[in-house]
């Protein structure tokens, strides 16, 4: 892993790594959103004079995004209303609108995001001295983290372990060649594209990279539990569908999470509530709920946030399995896929 000693300081802002000043880098940023109003506006607003170029890609927005787009100066692209929406879809279409060459590197940002200050610089460079990295990305953060506990939840999500990594998320900066090589995101999948991209870099022989250094702002606005329920149920569904096509060894992509799943949301409690009818003491085994919880949080510090953490990430397995479950039923009946939006 290269020293960050060796990553070149960040310029000032608005200049390149190599490039004169007020010139951007090659860098094309390609943003997806659907209804995301002030928050699309901020996201370009950050982006301006950043970057070489901007591609916004639209998934069926009513608010206006498009306008607000093209006033930004972004190339714009709208997702076929006939075929169904998701984010890797929506990915590749910004890619493609860039044309064959494109530029040396994509920064993917989603519209509820904003770029902080410096991050292109630092990441490019990064990039540009490990010839093996595909990708580089650095630590998001929820703009409004007191706004919720959800937003919380979110953004403790996001701190993700510093140094070679397995996978990134929905913002990164990649290499264009890299991408292209192994064929862009996967467009049927609902969720967990990202870490399904990054298996496949890896198996053709890239890294992937998080850097210390701030990239996103991002605006979860998850204000309802009913929110935080359906995004832990996508999770859900992005598990079984992971596992599905690489769980086998020796990447076992999220067998593990697909396991937890099925055991805590699904098979526990049928477990406990089956057979009670008969034999009530088998609820006794809800007991295990509250067990975990102290279990969790006594091992994440034992702190006000790490119990809330803990309830939610207990309370989460169900809301998994019901994902668990979504999915296989979409696959035995061959369903089409569909956004499972929380916003």
């Amino acid at each position: 892993m290269t020293d960050p000693a060796d990553i070149p300081a960040a310029p000032q802002a608005g200049q390149s790594a190599d490039t004169p000043a007020g010139q951007p880098a090659d860098i094309a940023a390609i943003v997806i959103g659907r209804n995301e109003g002030e928050r699309l506006v901020a996201c370009l607003a950050s982006l301006a004079g950043q970057v070489e170029q901007i591609v916004y890609v639209d998934s069926g927005s009513t608010d206006g995004s498009l306008a607000v787009a093209r006033a930004a100066g972004a190339r714009v692209v709208e997702l076929d209303l006939s075929q169904p929406f998701t984010a890797a879809r929506a990915r590749n279409a910004g890619r493609a609108r860039l044309g064959a060459q494109g530029p040396a590197y994509l920064q993917f940002i989603d519209g509820d995001c904003q770029m902080r200050e410096g991050w292109l610089a630092t990441a490019r460079a990064f990039l540009e001295i490990t010839p093996g990295a595909a990708v580089a990305c650095g630590r998001r953060r929820e703009r409004f983290v007191q706004a919720s506990i959800y937003n919380a939840l979110c953004d403790a999500e996001w701190d993700t372990p510093v140094g070679e990594a397995l996978a990134c998320g929905g913002d990164a900066l990649m290499r264009t060649a890299a991408f292209d090589r192994v064929g862009g995101f996967r467009e049927d999948l609902i969720a967990g594209e990202e870490p399904e991209l990054c298996l496949r870099l890896r198996q053709a022989g890239w890294s992937i990279h998080r850097l210390d250094a701030e990239m996103t702002w991002h605006d979860a606005a998850i204000t309802r539990f009913s929110q935080w329920w359906k995004r832990t149920k996508r999770a859900g569904h992005a598990f079984a569908e992971g596992a599905a096509l690489h769980g086998d060894p020796p990447e076992r992509h999220w067998v593990r999470e697909r396991n937890r799943a099925l055991a805590w949301g699904i098979v526990l409690p049928l477990a406990a509530v089956l057979p009670a009818l008969a034999w009530p003491p088998s609820l006794l085994l809800l007991l295990a709920y509250p067990a975990q919880v102290v279990r969790l949080a006594i091992r994440a510090g034992g702190t006000r946030f790490a119990w809330l953490q803990s309830a939610f990430t207990t309370l989460g397995k169900i809301a998994e399995g019901q994902g668990l479950l979504q999915y296989y039923r979409r696959r035995l009946l061959r369903g089409e896929v569909k956004l499972m939006e929380y916003k």
